[in-house]
């Protein structure tokens, strides 16, 4: 059982995360799912769709959907397995890749602007040494 100090981080935490999330998506023109799955094909090179699932934590039957509308725009590619043939891997296409630093650049660009705009220094830098911690939060 989580100590009431924990629990109300947690609430304003996540609150917070909340509001910020919505915000950044009024950035989004990719919806979060597909940037989600180009964003990792783009760290993690080709995949398959059930390592994609795994890794996005949804069901195959979803995550093959997902590929497919990415598919129809154009935005990654699938190829055979090198080793299994029964297996298909998608990979992130030149106009996937292009599309995806595009959103990444509309996203950093407005949080990058409020930063500035709403912070001082030196909660800069302190927002700079809790992104780690976030980063240890979502790992957990």
């Amino acid at each position: 059982m989580p100590t009431p100090e924990a629990a109300a981080i947690a609430v304003e935490l996540r609150t917070a995360m909340g509001k910020l999330t919505r915000r950044v998506k009024h950035e989004d023109r990719i919806p979060l799912g597909q940037a989600a799955v180009l964003g990792t094909l783009d760290r993690n090179g080709a995949m398959t769709t059930s390592d994609l699932a795994a890794d996005q934590r949804v069901r195959p039957q979803s995550m093959a959907r997902s590929v497919g509308l990415l598919m129809e725009q154009d935005l990654v590619t699938r190829r055979a397995h090198p080793t299994d043939g029964r297996k298909s891997l998608v990979e992130l296409s030149e106009a996937g890749r292009v599309a995806l630093e595009a959103e990444r650049g509309r996203r950093a660009g407005w949080l990058a602007r409020a930063i500035e705009v709403e912070l001082t220094d030196e909660e800069r830098a302190l927002l700079a040494r809790s992104a780690a911690l976030l980063e240890r939060l979502a790992a957990h």
